[in-house]
């Protein structure tokens, strides 16, 4: 299989989720006894998320689509996973690697353009 249809693969799964976590949040998480903070860091999460899942789209249509789209998907799994479990959990141990996932999402975007 080739990088351009695994990102591409890997982009449509990423969006099934995003779109899953997302109806939990309107669904689920909304009508929970979360505060106003975790219900926004859920939010931020799956924005982000979705972003970032059309992003590996356009990634897996790019010179480099391995690298970009490991880049992306390391920073899905450094930005929004830490946002994910403090919303879901109230622990903020891993909201440190938010700003790592930050860092590869903007390397991701710049080695789209390679």
């Amino acid at each position: 299989m080739s990088a351009s249809l695994a990102v591409q693969r890997l982009a449509a799964l990423s969006g099934a989720l995003a779109v899953t976590a997302g109806a939990y949040g309107a669904h689920g998480l909304r009508l929970s006894n979360r505060d106003d903070y975790q219900k926004e860091l859920y939010s931020t999460a799956n924005t982000y998320h979705f972003y970032h899942s059309l992003a590996l789209l356009g990634a897996s249509r790019c010179r480099k689509p391995a690298l970009a789209g490991t880049v992306l998907l390391a920073g899905m799994g450094c930005f929004c996973g830490p946002l994910y479990h403090q919303a879901l959990t109230g622990d903020p141990t891993f909201s440190k690697l938010a700003p790592v996932g930050g860092v590869l999402f903007i390397v991701g975007w710049l080695a789209m353009a390679l």
